[in-house]
């Protein structure tokens, strides 16, 4: 099997089959990922079109990665942040990216909503997770769903290594305030993240 290291190479020396294998391999996850920023499916379609486009542009200059959805997802969030922001008359400013605030939903709560539309469950998990900040809600979403280390999501954040590892922290904390108060179904949701804590 090729590692990222491989194709993306390939694909920056012009190999016709590792754009195809990319493009193939992560759409899937780059839309997911847009839907957390915005429900507007054309915006995210087209930033994925814009990610693609400049890939193709400027494959003889792009550096080194072995780590390709993450390369994706980050100039993803930077080209989507841009256009939402633009759509709504924002100051185009990094401040304003690195500040920008991801609406994280995880995937076993787009599953019962799917399943149970606000029965009980979907109601004390939204409750959970609407205790904790936003940045807290994105960091646990790279930290767990995406299986990023520190440093990848303090590039991602542009945040320092020393904050992530905190930030994670503290969201792990409030988390478990909760769970000592609620309901036992959220052991078992949240029964990954307090193992890896």
């Amino acid at each position: 099997m090729l590692t990222d290291s491989t194709i993306w190479n390939d694909f920056r020396n012009g190999k016709g089959y590792a754009l195809s294998y990319i493009y193939g391999s992560q759409i899937e996850h780059l839309y997911r990922y847009g839907r957390k920023f915005t429900q507007d499916e054309e915006l995210i379609k087209d930033t994925i079109q814009e990610v693609f486009f400049h890939l193709i542009r400027s494959r003889s200059t792009l550096g080194e990665t072995d780590n390709i959805r993450f390369y994706l997802m980050s100039a993803f969030k930077h080209r989507i942040i841009r256009s939402i922001q633009s759509e709504k008359h924002f100051e185009k400013s990094d401040e304003d990216i690195d500040t920008y605030e991801l609406s994280i939903t995880y995937s076993y709560e787009d599953e019962l909503i799917g399943k149970e539309t606000e029965s009980k469950r979907v109601q004390a998990i939204r409750k959970v997770l609407g205790t904790i900040t936003p940045k807290q809600r994105e960091i646990l979403y790279y930290r767990y769903t995406c299986d990023y280390s520190y440093e990848e999501i303090s590039q991602l954040m542009s945040i320092k290594y020393d904050s992530s590892r905190k930030m994670v922290f503290r969201a792990l904390e409030s988390l478990r305030e909760q769970l000592d108060h609620s309901d036992f179904i959220f052991l078992g949701l949240f029964k990954k993240i307090l193992k890896k804590s």
